[in-house]
């Protein structure tokens, strides 16, 4: 069982940063495989990044190249470093986690309550 909280979400301008920060509870934050999803208002929710356990690092097609994903075991944290942030990034942004990786077809086991991110234009 794990509890996930966000942070660093905001407004920015357009091509600008933000870094969102997780930090989970848990006994063994080094098992899991923690992720970020967004979605915004009326879509569907979006698979941003995944880290898992053994620091296999997978991204959406839509960031590729402007985010990255990171972890720090020893602060039980996950990051995600956003930058040349465009309007269409603007959404609540989710962590997750779940036992080694992510599986796409069945998701994460446990999630965040998400932070807004809003990019101006």
């Amino acid at each position: 069982q794990v509890q996930l909280v966000e942070s660093g979400g905001g407004l920015v301008q357009a091509g600008g940063s933000l870094r969102l920060s997780c930090v989970a509870s848990g006994r063994t934050f080094s098992s899991y495989a923690m992720g970020w999803y967004r979605q915004a208002p009326g879509k569907q929710r979006e698979f941003v990044a995944q880290i898992t356990s053994g620091s296999t690092i997978f991204y959406g097609d839509s960031v590729k190249g402007r985010f990255t994903i990171s972890r720090d075991n020893a602060k039980n944290t996950v990051y995600l470093q956003m930058n040349s942030l465009k309007p269409e990034d603007t959404a609540v942004y989710y962590c997750a986690a779940s036992r080694g990786v992510i599986v796409a077809t069945t998701g994460p086991l446990y999630w965040g309550p998400g932070t807004q991110v809003t990019v101006s234009s």
